[in-house]
């Protein structure tokens, strides 16, 4: 989210007192929306492991404010355990496992300490994205066909032990053809190139998302996506792309609720979504 000021309520309704897009009139609109079931909002915590581990010891705690996101509304709490730990730490997976009533995604390269990692916590989801070691962020889904084998072998193996499955992805069509041949449940479609192109041409930047999200009803696959989605692009995503199953959002919702405080922004997200 680029601004929380109120300069900008021409442009915005105001809830709880901050600029809330969800209301905007402004933007150019196509004259078809296709999705209006609601949408399930999944928090990624890892910016609160981020913020505690800068300091050291338990403040923020991570398993308190997992609660509370699932208390004020989420429909789900994801985390990604990178190799080096420096957010979600191993042993925070397993503290917010038997805690969380919700769904709990799990998302990450998938290394074989990773694989042992989930298929010991049994979360409800696992993302598998194509991030190295040092990674400060995703920022491309996977070539499928160069990793065909290897996705398939992951699947099969984390299916094996009853938990749904969720392959990170772009848009292209054939990619996402070729990613449920692995057998995955569902695929995240990478949204930062919508968040980008947003602004300019709204249009412009959903249109090859409506099309990923047909292909992969098509072929039988659920529709996740993640990455850059905000309070001021995610109703217009959410309205344009069919078949929508769940978003994860992590960095901006975090940010908004150190304005907006924690159980306003999961309210403004929801109702994105709505």
């Amino acid at each position: 989210m680029t601004g929380h000021g109120l300069a900008m309520c021409d442009k915005f309704t105001i809830f709880f007192g901050y600029a809330h897009p969800c209301g905007a009139t402004s933007l150019k609109k196509s004259k078809k929306r296709i999705h209006t079931e609601m949408v399930n909002l999944s928090v990624n915590i890892n910016k609160v492991a981020t913020l505690r581990n800068a300091r050291g010891g338990n403040v923020p705690n991570v398993e308190s404010v997992a609660m509370d996101c699932e208390r004020f509304g989420a429909d789900g709490i994801t985390v990604h355990p990178r190799p080096d730990e420096r957010h979600i730490k191993h042993h925070d997976v397993f503290a917010l496992r038997p805690l969380l009533r919700t769904e709990f995604n799990i998302e990450g390269y998938p290394s074989e300490d990773f694989i042992n990692l989930v298929l010991m916590a049994k979360p409800s989801q696992v993302t598998l994205v194509p991030d190295a070691p040092d990674a400060l962020t995703s920022s491309a889904g996977w070539v499928v066909a160069e990793h065909l084998d290897f996705l398939t072998s992951v699947v099969d193996r984390l299916k094996e032990a009853g938990i749904r499955t969720s392959i990170f992805v772009g848009t292209d069509e054939e990619n996402i053809r070729l990613a449920a041949k692995t057998g995955t449940d569902r695929v995240e479609l990478y949204t930062e190139p919508y968040a980008t192109l947003y602004e300019k041409d709204p249009q412009a930047a959903v249109a090859p998302f409506t099309k990923a999200a047909e292909a992969a009803h098509k072929v039988g696959v659920g529709v996740n996506a993640g990455h850059d989605l905000n309070l001021q692009n995610l109703k217009y995503f959410k309205e344009h792309v069919p078949h929508l199953l769940e978003v994860s959002i992590g960095h901006s919702l975090i940010s908004d609720a150190l304005y907006m405080g924690l159980e306003s922004t999961i309210k403004a997200y929801k109702d994105c979504l709505k």
